[in-house]
């Protein structure tokens, strides 16, 4: 597409577009991005396409995109309007067969600071749970006390403690301003107490492990991380998965959100179903959405909602027989 072709395309869409020349300079914008930005199309020419992406990271992404074939994306960052208000878009970068760059901004629903669709679904789930679990519990220790079979005790205390630790859940659920549990997270230990849980299922699947044994403990809550990875695995397998593996790796220069981050711990959780349905896959994460008619669409959207409150990302990538859900967490201390 060339210059002339993408501005006559680009005028009458209710998407924001610019074009930028190979030194990074607007050569025109779209009357929808005008508005959005409040910006005066002709005195936007000639400006630096800082008056869009206005961190210095966006910046050389767009300059890595003109050297690219494929385009670039920005997710969710925050663009000033000239009346000194910020509006939240994506943006994507491509170059075109002029050697210059089209951006497409997609401004995004505003979203309430507090109660999110999400959290307010959850924490009406954390309030109808906390009875039953009590329940739970309670007959748990029953059976703790008077089995005398070693084996049958040790499934009992099981169940009391995921039970305690599903309450915790629910309380901070609930109790939104209640402080995180935040501490030094052996990822490798919270990965063995999934394959105890996994392992105690009536027909377990077949679980394998490759681990980074020279990975550093991360800071954050242990378990609600747990929480997260339980979800990925009981998603795989309710699925149809028969064969889990749970690799731990480290990873250099990794975009999290709008930040690149020096080293990144990645858990894969890795299974052998049937994959994501193609209609599934741009809306994966978002809740309520669900491949299984009996699905609640809880599952994927609370295990992205904790990876990103730890500073992470969860991403997925997959085909029929191999799919990979793959949590990303920064390493260092959050307290240091």
């Amino acid at each position: 597409m060339n210059d002339t072709a993408a501005r006559a395309w680009a005028e009458p869409l209710a998407t924001g577009v610019a074009l930028a020349d190979a030194r990074l300079r607007l050569k025109w914008v779209n009357p929808a991005l005008a508005e959005l930005l409040d910006i005066g199309p002709r005195s936007a020419v000639g400006q630096s396409l800082a008056v869009l992406l206005h961190r210095p990271e966006w910046m050389a992404q767009a300059q890595r995109a003109l050297q690219a074939s494929s385009p670039h994306q920005l997710r969710g960052i925050d663009v000033p309007s000239s009346r000194g208000e910020m509006a939240r878009v994506d943006v994507s970068m491509q170059r075109i067969a002029s050697g210059e760059l089209l951006l497409e901004v997609h401004a995004l629903a505003p979203t309430a600071p507090s109660d999110t669709p999400l959290s307010a679904t959850l924490r009406g789930f954390a309030h109808e749970v906390k009875n039953p679990l009590a329940g739970l519990r309670g007959a748990a220790q029953l059976l703790q006390r008077r089995v005398e079979d070693e084996q049958l005790r040790s499934l009992a205390g099981l169940v009391i403690a995921e039970a305690d630790r599903l309450g915790a859940l629910a309380n901070r659920l609930l109790h939104q301003g209640a402080a995180a549990q935040l501490g030094d997270v052996n990822i490798h230990e919270q990965l063995e107490r999934l394959v105890e849980l996994l392992q105690a299922e009536p027909t377990p699947p077949t679980l394998r492990h490759d681990y980074d044994p020279s990975l550093p403990d991360i800071y954050g809550d242990a378990d609600r991380l747990l929480q997260l990875l339980l979800n990925l695995a009981r998603n795989a397998i309710e699925a149809g998965a028969r064969t889990l593996t749970f690799r731990t790796r480290a990873e250099v220069g990794v975009r999290l959100g709008d930040r690149m981050t020096r080293m990144a711990l990645r858990v894969d959780v890795i299974d052998d179903g049937p994959g994501v349905p193609a209609h599934l896959r741009d809306t994966l994460f978002e809740p309520l959405v669900s491949g299984r008619a009996d699905g609640s669409g809880l599952g994927l959207a609370l295990a992205r909602e904790i990876a990103r409150d730890h500073g992470g990302e969860l991403r997925h990538v997959g085909r029929p027989g191999e799919t990979a859900f793959s949590l990303y967490l920064p390493m260092g201390h959050a307290h240091d």
